[in-house]
């Protein structure tokens, strides 16, 4: 459809900035938005260039994915809390396949200027999408249904998200347990018990620059489980 089709009547353009490893993504990103009279004044892939990009170019919005190298985890994510640490009145809108976790709330509960977490499926309704952007540049919020769901599910008891096993492998870490400990009680390798605690950690939204120790308040949340019930 060409520019034309769907004109920017009556709305300021804007300099936008967008962080996406997928190269097809990204390039289609970039097509939707100039179809909208905005401007792409930086294109990157990874979550340091995110940081560059707005430091070079002082965008009025970033659009970034959550999932960007090296770790593919949630470095775009925490991209855009620091950016919006550093600059509050960045617009950003964060996009994903799925609801991350670490760092949703802090995101979206910031001050400042507006901020959006849709889901990647939602792109494909073009002009909801637009108006979403409009609506975030202006200061507004946008946040896809299942995202609130997600995040008000995980507010009820965090630990609901944990497996059988996370949960077993977390009891035995609130007894004091090693890893080589659990491993041999649970008879499983203690590399597969790194694992489930990695994964325990991610669900609790404990980041590995989280203050204190990961697995003293990973215990600690086990133990006000009870406390809940």
């Amino acid at each position: 459809m060409p520019a034309t089709d769907l004109p920017l009547t009556g709305k300021r353009a804007l300099a936008i900035v967008i962080a996406e490893d997928s190269v097809l993504l990204r390039s289609g990103l970039e097509s939707l938005v100039t179809r909208f009279g905005h401007r792409v004044v930086g294109s990157v892939g990874d979550a340091t260039s995110l940081i560059e990009a707005v430091r070079d170019h002082d965008p009025d919005l970033v659009i970034t994915d959550v999932r960007m190298p090296p770790d593919f985890t949630d470095e775009g994510l925490r991209a855009a809390v620091q950016l919006r640490r550093d600059r509050p009145d960045l617009a950003v809108i964060v996009l994903s396949q799925y609801v991350q976790q670490a760092y949703a709330d802090e995101l979206l509960e910031s001050s400042g200027a507006g901020v959006g977490y849709l889901l990647k499926d939602r792109v494909a309704e073009v002009t909801q999408f637009a108006e979403s952007i409009t609506e975030v540049a202006g200061g507004g919020t946008v946040v896809d249904p299942d995202v609130v769901r997600a995040l008000l599910g995980s507010r009820r008891d965090p630990l609901q998200r944990l497996t059988p096993r996370e949960l077993e492998v977390l009891g035995l870490m609130a007894q004091g347990q090693s890893n080589a400990t659990i491993a041999a009680n649970l008879v499983v390798s203690e590399a597969a018990v790194g694992k489930h605690i990695g994964s325990l950690f991610g669900k609790l939204d404990l980041p590995p620059e989280s203050d204190g120790n990961r697995r003293v308040l990973a215990v600690l949340a086990y133990l006000r489980r009870g406390d809940r019930r």
